[in-house]
C-alpha cells in the first residue's frame, strides 16, 4: 500500500459555517441506527422521524433537504439561533457522513482533491486550526467509507 500522502497529518477545525451542510442536491446517508439516535435526540419516535425528515434514494435513507439562498441546506441546519454561524440541530447524533468531514476517502485521494474539496464546499476549516494525526484521520475515513461506502451515487 503507498504510503498516504497526508501522512504527517492535516489541519482542520470546524468554524461552524455551515457550507458542508449545504450546495447541490444530495444525499445525507444515515445507517438505522443513526437514524434512530436522531429521532431520540429531537424526543420523537423512529416511524416520525422517518416520515418527516427522511427520502428514500435508490433503496437507502437520506435526510431531507430545503431551499435556501445559500443552497440545499440538510433539514437541521440551523441559520437562525446563532447569527452567523450554522448549527446542526442533532449534532450530537448526527450521521457519520457528517462527523468525518472532510476526511472522506474521496478527498483524500490525493492532495489535488483535497484542495478541490476546500474549494467546491467552500470550507474555510480546511487546513486551518488544530493538526489531526495520520491515525485519527484513517478512523474517520474508514468510519466514512464503513457507513457510506456503497452509496449509490
Amino acid at each position: 500500500m503507498a504510503e498516504e500522502w497526508y501522512k504527517d497529518g492535516l489541519r482542520f477545525e470546524c468554524t461552524m459555517c455551515g457550507n458542508c451542510c449545504t450546495g447541490g442536491e444530495g444525499a445525507v446517508w444515515f445507517t438505522d441506527d443513526e437514524g434512530k439516535a436522531m429521532a431520540a435526540e429531537l424526543g420523537i419516535p423512529h416511524e416520525d422521524f422517518l416520515a418527516r425528515f427522511t427520502r428514500l434514494v435508490r433503496d437507502r435513507r437520506s435526510l431531507t433537504e430545503h431551499s435556501t439562498p445559500h443552497g440545499m441546506d440538510c433539514t437541521f441546519l440551523d441559520r437562525e439561533t446563532m447569527p452567523g454561524k450554522a448549527l446542526c440541530k442533532v449534532y450530537r447524533s448526527r450521521p457519520s457522513q457528517c462527523r468525518t468531514w472532510p476526511f472522506w476517502p474521496d478527498n483524500l485521494e490525493s492532495r489535488r482533491a483535497w484542495v478541490m474539496a476546500k474549494k467546491h464546499a467552500p470550507c474555510p476549516g480546511m487546513d486551518q486550526g488544530k493538526l489531526v494525526p495520520i491515525e485519527q484521520i484513517r478512523i474517520q475515513r474508514d468510519l466514512d467509507l464503513r457507513d457510506n461506502g456503497d452509496a449509490p451515487w
